[in-house]
């Protein structure tokens, strides 16, 4: 499989379009901040990875998912050169929680909202006359489920041109949650380091254009192509990940793109930033690649963007390509002491290294054991 991506866009807290967002990662600059939708007296971490499109601090809205979602797949299709009109085009989300935000206001404070905005279809429909689309809520590797599925409606000739997104504003309720089993809460995202304390929500979208391999466009760049998506579901525990499954993606993934792990230049780490995640994925990289990994360098991108949920492995993937395209590597911001479990490896830390990436492996892991390994290659 090599599927051509000819188009990117992406919204988080530290950018509003693919560019500016890379061009802080590779600066280090990130974009937590206080708390701005939420009412900051009743949770213990007053800081978030939020997008600044409030009136004011505290006064949230509906629909600011939706809205991420539509910036990013316009981005796409610009770069893509498809323009507005995506009617003959699927298009396939990733979600984590789709527009539960709105749902809450509309519950709490009698927001207007109505049932038809739950799905992203409506709102895709209006913008862009698209009459195919799919939603999978496939927690934190959902926009790499729908990279698999997008790749496999092209390969079984369903479609020419595929855009494939993720997307997620941060919930009350999820930040609740995160809160309670945090009554210390974090400062930073500390990916990889002994003193690491858990994960910090943010909100992000991002968007990439597939084509079919044979079919010629009239437009957009070749940023890279797909090689292939490696997926296992586990479900053996409804939050914590399963090393042995966790592996068998990584695996998977080569098997489908025909490659080894010594193939590959880069990695970009799912690296939540939690105690048992991060130890997890360490390890299970270390086991698939074996003396093979010290070779890659490996950073992630969530302790400048924060956890953004089901649109977090697409953002990586973003990220991914436009390292292949500059030679830049973002660095592992915060990251002081490494675990033992990462000794030895080629972390990027401190700032943006250089160095040449042909082949690389973006990582998603999800609650429920729903993981996704993408191998990508440059253009």
């Amino acid at each position: 499989m090599r599927v051509p991506i000819i188009g990117v866009g992406a919204v988080a807290s530290i950018g509003r379009d693919a560019d500016e967002i890379f061009a802080n990662l590779c600066a280090g600059r990130g974009g937590l901040g206080p708390m701005r939708g939420f009412d900051g007296e009743r949770y213990n971490g007053k800081q978030l990875f939020e997008i600044d499109d409030r009136p004011e601090q505290g006064a949230d809205r509906t629909l600011r998912a939706t809205e991420f979602l539509l910036d990013a797949v316009g981005q796409a299709a610009a770069d893509a050169g498809l323009g507005d009109d995506l009617s003959g085009v699927p298009v396939l989300v990733g979600t984590g929680l789709r527009e539960l935000r709105s749902a809450e206001l509309w519950w709490r404070d009698g927001a207007p909202f109505g049932v038809d905005r739950l799905h992203f279809g409506t709102a895709l429909r209006e913008r862009f006359g698209t009459a195919d689309t799919l939603t999978v809520s496939n927690a934190c590797s959902a926009s790499l489920y729908t990279l698999a599925l997008g790749a496999d409606l092209l390969a079984l000739g369903e479609a020419d041109t595929v855009i494939v997104a993720g997307v997620d504003s941060i919930t009350e309720s999820m930040h609740g949650l995160a809160d309670r089993v945090q009554p210390n809460p974090p400062t930073a995202l500390r990916t990889l380091d002994v003193n690491r304390r858990g994960t910090i929500l943010g909100d992000g979208a991002a968007a990439v254009v597939l084509r079919g391999e044979h079919v010629r466009w009239p437009g957009g760049r070749l940023w890279g192509k797909l090689r292939g998506v490696g997926m296992t579901c586990d479900a053996k525990h409804p939050t914590a990940p399963d090393p042995a499954q966790v592996a068998e993606a990584m695996r998977q993934a080569h098997r489908l793109a025909g490659t080894r792990p010594e193939d590959i230049d880069m990695v970009l780490l799912h690296g939540t930033g939690t105690p048992l995640n991060d130890l997890v994925e360490i390890t299970a990289y270390g086991e698939v690649f074996g003396e093979a990994a010290g070779g890659p360098v490996l950073t992630g991108i969530k302790p400048m963007t924060g956890h953004t949920s089901g649109s977090a492995g697409l953002l990586s993937l973003v990220t991914t390509l436009q390292v292949m395209a500059t030679g830049k590597v973002p660095p592992l911001v915060n990251l002081e002491q490494p675990i033992e479990e990462a000794a030895g490896l080629r972390l990027v830390r401190g700032q943006e290294a250089k160095h040449d990436v042909a082949l690389a492996q973006v990582h998603g892991f999800g609650f429920g054991g729903v993981n996704a390994v993408a191998i990508v290659e440059g253009s």
